[in-house]
């Protein structure tokens, strides 16, 4: 599976992803809001490989994709999509980017992809999100993208020992079809 933005690919993960994975999600700005408090090779190894075996899923409910730099070939995060409910047609996305790579727009362009795959492919009726609320910048990617905030859940979640608040954000497919984003 691809999909393709102006300035990104969107592929599958392989194995060979994994040292690219570990570089950016060892650095500190990008642990900020992770449970994790630091990386090594094989916890990357095995969470790469789990984004490899979700391709075989029968079927397939989750689709994380590696988000690479068209201009310069590099993976520079990723970015998915996992059906909660095929009943209802609900989904959620997710997205990490190398924090070198923040800032640029391009959270926003691969999400607005997973998003319009959602949509499109997946028939999807209902897609939502969460993010730390101290995340200004993952909140606003979400609103840039159409969705709207639907929830703030305080103290939410325990990471290193501090709590954090939680915003939850959805969009409908009718808004999404009418979103000028």
């Amino acid at each position: 599976m691809k999909l393709e933005t102006s300035r990104l690919l969107m592929r599958e993960f392989l194995e060979i992803d994994s040292q690219a994975v570990f570089t950016y999600q060892s650095e500190p700005l990008y642990l900020l809001y992770s449970h994790w408090t630091h990386r090594n090779h094989k916890d990357v190894r095995e969470f790469v490989q789990m984004f490899i075996n979700q391709q075989l899923e029968q079927p397939r409910t989750n689709f994380q994709l590696a988000v690479v730099l068209k201009t310069e070939n590099r993976l520079i995060g990723n970015c998915g999509i996992r059906v909660n409910d095929p009943e209802l047609r609900e989904a959620n996305i997710g997205y990490e980017l190398n924090p070198q790579y923040w800032g640029q727009g391009y959270a926003t362009e691969a999400a607005q992809a997973i998003l319009k795959f959602g949509f499109e492919e997946l028939k999807m009726h209902r897609i939502w999100s969460w993010c730390v609320a101290e995340n200004i910048a993952s909140f606003r990617v979400l609103e840039k993208i159409g969705m709207h905030r639907e929830g703030h859940l305080r103290e939410k979640e325990l990471i290193k020992g501090k709590w954090y608040d939680n915003f939850i954000y959805s969009i409908i497919e009718n808004e999404w079809k009418t979103s000028p984003a």
